[in-house]
This record gives C-alpha cells, structure tokens and sequence, in this order.
C-alpha cells in the first residue's frame, strides 16, 4: 500500500528495490574479469548529493547545456505534446529539469522514479510544495530492471522524461532495449524527452569526468564507502583512485576505480584480491551524433519529431514518439 506524505497533492510508494539486489550485483560484478559494478548503486543519498556537486563543477557542462536548451524549447516541446499527459521520469533525482517543462505541459500527474529513496523523497516533497495544483506520484524503484507505474497514477496519455546524459550508461543494444520498454509504457502515440549528449573533442571530455575540484573522484569513491557501509566491506580509499577518460575508438567516457597497491578486501563475506593497477569498472557514458542516437531510437521503435541543440553543440534533446500509433 502506499504510505501518503503529509500534503495533500503527494504520495510516496516503495516498488521494491532491496539491499539484496545491491548484494548480490556487487558480489557478481567483482567476481567477472574486468569487474565491475552497475552505475545505478552510485545513488545512495550521499552519491546523490555528490552528484548534484557535480553538477555545478565549470568542467560538467552537461547540465547546464541541457537547461539552455529545456529553457529556450519548453514552449515547442510542450506545442509537440500537448496538455494532460502523465509525465513519467525515469530516474527523477531532485527533480530539477521538470520544473521548466510543468507550466507548459500541465500534464495531470507527475511520477519521479529514483533508486535513491531517501533524496527521491525530500526532492518530490519540494516539488509539490512549490506546484501545489500537481499530483506528485513518487516511486522508490529501480527503472533499469522494470518499469512499473504506482498503482494510484492516474490514466491518460503518458509522457516519459530521461535527462541529463543517463542513456549513455547503457550500451548500445541495452539502450535500445530501454527505450522500448520506454515505448512500451508509453504506449502508442506516448513521447519520450530524452538528453543526450554528444560527440566532442576528447579534452573537453575528460575534464568533464575529473573536474579538477575532485567531485567526480568523490562520487566514483563513494561507491566503495557505500559497500563498506551496506556490505559489511572493508575497503580503504586511501588505497584506491579515480581514474577516467573518453575512449575515442568506442565512442564513450569510461570511469573506474583503481587498486594503488596489491590488496585483498572483504565484500559481503567472499575475499577479493586486487593487484596493484587492477580496476573496478563503474560507469560508461556513450556519446552520440544526431543522426546516430535517432537511429537507434528507431531500432527502439520510436521516432524523432523534434531535435535541439544547445548554442555551443555540445548537448542535444530529442522528442520521439512510439510509431506505433503510426502503424509502424
């Protein structure tokens, strides 16, 4: 059942996500050869939080390009739509972006998911105070394994919202996938806003990922303060680094952690030794041409009906619509 937030236009529901999944992909991902953990577990409130820092650093610009583009297009974005969808947002975080989009779409409910449930909760209470006439359905879920709706989200055409550069964590052919179980939720005639950012010189990417103030350092290593704290881990940071950088020839942004010495840790009750140089793998973040992100939408069954740029070319946002409705 759901458990109501004290305002009368929010509820809050709890879909499921548990240590136990946290556990059991931590403990796979370490064992593979390279190891690697999914990006979803760096959202822990404090991961959350430090990726809001982020967020603010000069070197991050793919916030700020997206917010210039919402900005400057909220009004044909929201003409393309239309009034009184259900806004869906994988992935809601704080909830920042949607902001510039309410006035104009006035969709007739909005459901933020997050994994972080403790950041998803303080960020939704926040948007419903400041639009009151919002019916706010937050769900503490995790998007990447099953996109399920609370059960009190109202019916009506539905509208689904991805920002920031989320979609380039998934490779290709899973990105394809998200997107079509995206389709499927929004079901024929549904739209899809989508960030992604694009295709640059490999300097202005780098910096991107290892600003120079250590934030992004602290959001990779807080993955391994979250093992020791959820885990029963014992990693020590002081034994391991940030490391990333744009890998031209698979077109993405690749973020580890690297082992500074030979070691052994501790994780959930099995031992695991790391040579010195050995890396965890973290996070990859694709980038994409226009045409290239808008072919694979429509490997997804989705097609382009809108496309913007930020002034400099440096982020893009793409409106696509399930083709369904087309007969496709």
């Amino acid at each position: 059942m759901p458990s109501a937030i004290p305002r009368p236009n929010i509820q809050f529901h709890d879909l499921h996500p548990t240590l136990a999944d946290f556990r059991h992909e931590a403990v796979a991902g370490l064992r593979q050869r390279p190891r690697r953990i999914p990006p979803k577990f760096f959202y822990d409130e404090r991961g959350s939080q430090l990726f809001d820092a982020i967020t603010a650093t000069a070197e991050y610009y793919p916030t700020r390009s997206e917010m210039e583009i919402l900005e400057t297009r909220a009004g044909e974005i929201a003409e393309r739509i239309g009034t009184g969808s259900l806004l869906v947002e994988p992935g809601g975080g704080s909830c920042a972006k949607v902001r510039i989009l309410l006035g104009g779409l006035e969709p007739v409910a909005y459901v933020p998911m997050d994994i972080s449930r403790d950041h998803l909760h303080a960020a939704a209470q926040e948007l419903a105070a400041e639009f009151p006439w919002l019916e706010v359905h937050a769900a503490h879920a995790d998007f990447t394994q099953q996109m399920e709706l609370p059960p009190s989200a109202p019916e009506g055409p539905r509208v689904a919202f991805f920002p920031g550069s989320s979609i380039g964590n998934f490779d290709p052919e899973a990105a394809v996938g998200f997107i079509a179980a995206v389709a499927e939720l929004v079901g024929p005639g549904g739209f899809l806003l989508i960030g992604v950012d694009l295709r640059k010189e490999k300097a202005v990417l780098d910096a991107a990922y290892d600003d120079a103030a250590g934030a992004t350092a602290a959001f990779n290593l807080n993955l391994l303060e979250r093992m020791n704290r959820e885990l029963e881990a014992d990693f020590d940071l002081d034994a391991w680094a940030h490391r990333a950088g744009y890998n031209e020839q698979m077109g993405r942004v690749e973020m580890h952690l690297q082992s500074l010495r030979d070691q052994q840790v501790h994780v959930a009750g099995e031992v695991f030794d790391f040579s010195a140089g050995e890396t965890i793998h973290t996070e990859n973040s694709y980038k994409y041409r226009i045409d290239e992100f808008q072919d694979l939408a429509r490997r997804a069954g989705m097609d382009s009906v809108g496309a913007w740029t930020d002034r400099k070319g440096l982020f893009s946002v793409h409106l696509l619509r399930n083709m369904a409705a087309d007969g496709a």
